[in-house]
Protein backbone atom coordinates (compact mmCIF):
# COMPACT_ATOMS: atom_id res chain seq x y z
CA UNK A 1 0.00 0.00 0.00
CA UNK A 2 1.30 3.76 -0.50
CA UNK A 3 1.44 5.95 1.56
CA UNK A 4 -1.06 8.27 0.16
CA UNK A 5 -3.78 5.62 -0.15
CA UNK A 6 -2.75 4.50 3.53
CA UNK A 7 -3.39 8.10 4.58
CA UNK A 8 -6.72 8.48 2.78
CA UNK A 9 -5.19 11.43 0.70
CA UNK A 10 -5.18 12.29 -3.07
CA UNK A 11 -2.83 13.63 -5.35
CA UNK A 12 -5.19 16.56 -5.68
CA UNK A 13 -5.81 17.25 -1.88
CA UNK A 14 -2.36 16.90 -1.70
CA UNK A 15 -1.77 19.95 -4.64
CA UNK A 16 -3.83 21.84 -2.68
CA UNK A 17 -2.15 21.65 0.94
CA UNK A 18 1.12 22.45 -0.19
CA UNK A 19 -0.26 25.61 -2.91
CA UNK A 20 -1.55 26.60 0.73
CA UNK A 21 2.09 26.30 2.70
CA UNK A 22 4.80 27.63 1.45
CA UNK A 23 6.68 26.59 4.42
CA UNK A 24 6.02 22.68 3.78
CA UNK A 25 6.41 23.08 -0.40
CA UNK A 26 10.10 24.38 0.70
CA UNK A 27 11.03 21.27 2.89
CA UNK A 28 9.70 19.06 0.03
CA UNK A 29 11.62 20.72 -2.49
CA UNK A 30 14.68 19.86 -0.61
CA UNK A 31 13.97 16.14 -0.37
CA UNK A 32 13.10 16.07 -3.49
CA UNK A 33 16.06 17.75 -4.70
CA UNK A 34 18.46 15.52 -2.44
CA UNK A 35 16.43 12.59 -4.99
CA UNK A 36 16.48 13.96 -8.44
CA UNK A 37 20.66 15.06 -8.07
CA UNK A 38 21.25 11.85 -6.85
CA UNK A 39 19.32 10.53 -9.92
CA UNK A 40 20.91 13.16 -12.37
CA UNK A 41 23.83 13.48 -11.78
CA UNK A 42 25.19 10.52 -9.20
CA UNK A 43 23.89 7.60 -10.99
CA UNK A 44 27.03 7.72 -13.02
CA UNK A 45 29.63 5.30 -13.47
CA UNK A 46 32.64 7.76 -12.47
CA UNK A 47 30.62 7.21 -8.90
CA UNK A 48 30.93 4.95 -6.93
CA UNK A 49 29.95 3.85 -2.99
CA UNK A 50 27.53 6.93 -3.05
CA UNK A 51 25.68 7.30 0.75
CA UNK A 52 23.17 9.26 1.83
CA UNK A 53 23.73 10.56 5.59
CA UNK A 54 20.54 10.74 8.05
CA UNK A 55 19.23 14.23 8.20
CA UNK A 56 20.45 15.80 11.00
CA UNK A 57 23.68 13.58 11.81
CA UNK A 58 26.11 15.91 13.10
CA UNK A 59 28.86 13.49 12.59
CA UNK A 60 28.21 13.65 8.69
CA UNK A 61 30.41 17.22 6.69
CA UNK A 62 27.18 16.74 4.19
CA UNK A 63 24.39 15.31 2.57
CA UNK A 64 25.84 12.73 0.03
CA UNK A 65 29.19 11.10 0.41
CA UNK A 66 30.67 9.07 -2.83
CA UNK A 67 34.33 8.20 -4.45
CA UNK A 68 35.53 9.41 -7.36
CA UNK A 69 39.12 8.31 -8.36
CA UNK A 70 39.63 6.92 -5.47
CA UNK A 71 39.22 9.66 -3.04
CA UNK A 72 36.10 10.13 -0.56
CA UNK A 73 33.70 13.28 -1.22
CA UNK A 74 31.05 14.87 0.32
CA UNK A 75 28.34 17.09 -1.37
CA UNK A 76 25.93 19.41 0.47
CA UNK A 77 22.71 20.35 -1.30
CA UNK A 78 21.10 23.62 -0.78
CA UNK A 79 18.16 25.00 -2.60
CA UNK A 80 17.07 28.65 -4.36
CA UNK A 81 14.98 30.65 -2.41
CA UNK A 82 11.69 31.36 -4.38
CA UNK A 83 10.86 34.62 -2.51
CA UNK A 84 14.50 35.90 -3.26
CA UNK A 85 14.50 35.36 -7.01
CA UNK A 86 13.73 38.42 -9.48
CA UNK A 87 15.12 39.54 -13.02
CA UNK A 88 17.51 41.44 -13.86
CA UNK A 89 18.98 42.97 -17.42
CA UNK A 90 21.21 39.71 -17.69
CA UNK A 91 18.75 36.91 -16.81
CA UNK A 92 17.61 36.17 -13.01
CA UNK A 93 19.37 36.45 -9.82
CA UNK A 94 18.46 34.92 -6.25
CA UNK A 95 19.66 33.57 -3.09
CA UNK A 96 20.11 30.66 -1.05
CA UNK A 97 20.86 29.74 2.89
CA UNK A 98 23.93 28.19 2.50
CA UNK A 99 23.99 27.32 6.19
CA UNK A 100 23.60 24.29 9.35
CA UNK A 101 20.20 23.73 10.62
CA UNK A 102 20.80 25.09 14.00
CA UNK A 103 23.92 26.09 15.95
CA UNK A 104 26.32 23.49 16.77
CA UNK A 105 29.93 23.96 17.94
CA UNK A 106 32.71 23.19 15.11
CA UNK A 107 36.32 23.09 14.41
CA UNK A 108 37.67 25.79 12.32
CA UNK A 109 41.18 24.24 10.15
CA UNK A 110 43.18 26.70 12.81
CA UNK A 111 42.00 24.32 15.41
CA UNK A 112 39.97 26.94 17.24
CA UNK A 113 36.58 25.67 18.21
CA UNK A 114 33.14 27.89 18.31
CA UNK A 115 29.44 27.88 18.30
CA UNK A 116 27.89 28.93 14.98
CA UNK A 117 25.20 27.66 12.31
CA UNK A 118 28.04 28.69 9.94
CA UNK A 119 29.15 26.16 7.44
CA UNK A 120 33.22 25.71 7.67
CA UNK A 121 35.62 26.30 5.08
CA UNK A 122 37.11 22.59 3.95
CA UNK A 123 33.84 21.16 6.20
CA UNK A 124 32.61 19.84 2.67
CA UNK A 125 33.77 19.19 -0.90
CA UNK A 126 31.39 20.27 -3.10
CA UNK A 127 28.16 22.44 -2.76
CA UNK A 128 24.93 21.93 -5.35
CA UNK A 129 22.52 24.42 -5.70
CA UNK A 130 19.01 23.07 -6.79
CA UNK A 131 18.07 25.86 -8.52
CA UNK A 132 14.62 24.66 -10.32
CA UNK A 133 12.45 27.73 -9.48
CA UNK A 134 14.78 29.86 -11.93
CA UNK A 135 13.28 27.57 -14.88
CA UNK A 136 11.00 24.74 -14.19
CA UNK A 137 13.58 22.52 -14.72
CA UNK A 138 15.66 20.48 -12.60
CA UNK A 139 18.79 21.70 -12.71
CA UNK A 140 21.36 22.16 -10.39
CA UNK A 141 24.53 24.51 -9.89
CA UNK A 142 27.84 23.21 -8.68
CA UNK A 143 30.57 25.05 -6.85
CA UNK A 144 33.75 24.11 -4.65
CA UNK A 145 33.66 24.48 -0.51
CA UNK A 146 36.38 26.62 -0.93
CA UNK A 147 35.02 29.01 -3.47
CA UNK A 148 32.03 29.88 -1.55
CA UNK A 149 32.11 33.50 -0.19
CA UNK A 150 32.86 34.09 3.64
CA UNK A 151 30.79 35.13 6.27
CA UNK A 152 31.43 39.18 7.02
CA UNK A 153 29.08 38.59 10.18
CA UNK A 154 30.74 41.12 13.03
CA UNK A 155 29.66 37.96 15.42
CA UNK A 156 33.22 36.97 14.59
CA UNK A 157 36.44 37.89 14.67
CA UNK A 158 38.48 38.21 11.20
CA UNK A 159 40.35 35.27 11.87
CA UNK A 160 37.68 33.23 12.57
CA UNK A 161 35.73 34.93 9.48
CA UNK A 162 37.97 33.19 6.95
CA UNK A 163 37.03 30.10 8.23
CA UNK A 164 33.16 30.16 7.51
CA UNK A 165 31.16 30.68 4.74
CA UNK A 166 28.46 33.40 4.34
CA UNK A 167 24.89 31.65 5.23
CA UNK A 168 23.37 33.68 2.36
CA UNK A 169 24.49 33.27 -0.90
CA UNK A 170 23.48 35.08 -4.42
CA UNK A 171 23.25 33.10 -7.55
CA UNK A 172 23.01 34.37 -11.32
CA UNK A 173 21.53 32.48 -14.05
CA UNK A 174 23.33 32.57 -16.71
CA UNK A 175 25.83 31.12 -14.10
CA UNK A 176 28.66 33.12 -12.48
CA UNK A 177 32.19 31.79 -11.26
CA UNK A 178 31.76 30.30 -8.63
CA UNK A 179 29.23 28.04 -10.02
CA UNK A 180 28.97 25.34 -12.34
CA UNK A 181 26.23 23.55 -14.21
CA UNK A 182 28.00 19.97 -14.29
CA UNK A 183 29.91 18.96 -10.80
CA UNK A 184 32.87 16.75 -12.84
CA UNK A 185 35.33 19.45 -13.26
CA UNK A 186 35.06 20.42 -10.20
CA UNK A 187 35.22 16.77 -8.84
CA UNK A 188 38.66 16.46 -10.71
CA UNK A 189 39.86 19.89 -9.47
CA UNK A 190 39.65 18.52 -5.76
CA UNK A 191 41.34 15.15 -6.71
CA UNK A 192 44.29 16.75 -8.47
CA UNK A 193 44.47 18.97 -5.40
CA UNK A 194 44.73 16.60 -2.70
CA UNK A 195 47.18 14.54 -5.02
CA UNK A 196 49.22 17.62 -5.32
CA UNK A 197 49.20 18.30 -1.23
CA UNK A 198 49.84 14.49 -0.54
CA UNK A 199 53.32 14.46 -3.31
CA UNK A 200 53.97 17.72 -1.11
CA UNK A 201 54.12 16.05 2.38
CA UNK A 202 55.99 13.13 1.05
CA UNK A 203 58.21 15.86 -0.51
CA UNK A 204 58.80 17.61 2.52
CA UNK A 205 58.99 14.86 4.63
CA UNK A 206 62.21 13.19 2.81
CA UNK A 207 63.70 16.82 2.39
CA UNK A 208 67.14 17.15 4.51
Amino acid sequence: MGILKGWGIKPDEIDEILSSRPSLRGILMGFIAEYKISELWFNDKRISNLVRYKNHDRTSLGDFGFSYKGENITVQVKSLQTNSIRRTASGLEGKFQCDASDKRRVKLPNGEEIETTCLVVEGFDLLAVNIFQFSNRWEFAFAKNADLPRTKSRKYTPAQQQYLLATLVRITLPLQDPFRAEPFGILDEIVAERHKRQQDNVSSKGAP
